[in-house]
């Protein structure tokens, strides 16, 4: 078998960013209401990657914006959020604990037999015995 003319295919080669282009994602995903992923679909990028830049950037101090950038817009998935209203403090009412019943009432029905008690709820363990001795 003669594989002389066989061509193998070519090792896929890292792809290399200018800075340029690199810093621009970068200040694309800074914007209010971006996310990296939406940035990183927009210019064929891998978001763990875009990621890893952003990091980076926050990482080293902070440069001037280069004003002559060519490519891709920014995506802007969302609108910037206007300035948060300025604090309001509210009169929170405690709410006031439910008042316990006056009276237990149970309503018990075994075959044809029907019984409806009302015990007050100052006597509740009382009540508790005589239910425990009934049911037993």
């Amino acid at each position: 078998m003669d594989t002389s003319g066989i061509e193998l295919p070519s090792r896929r080669t890292r792809r290399r960013h200018a800075p340029e282009f690199r810093e621009q994602v970068v200040q694309a995903c800074r914007q209010p209401g971006v996310s990296i992923a939406a940035v990183a679909l927009a210019n064929g990028l891998n978001a763990n990657m875009v990621r890893k830049w952003v990091i980076d950037a926050e990482a080293r101090p902070a440069q001037a914006p280069m004003s002559d950038r060519v490519g891709p817009a920014p995506v802007d998935d969302k609108p910037a959020p206007s300035a948060p209203p300025p604090f309001l403090p509210l009169a929170i009412r405690t709410p006031t604990p439910p008042k316990p019943a006056d009276e237990i009432r149970i309503e018990l029905q075994r075959g044809a037999t029907a019984i409806k008690v009302a015990w007050p709820s100052a006597a509740a363990a009382d009540c508790a015995a005589w239910l425990r001795e009934l049911l037993r």
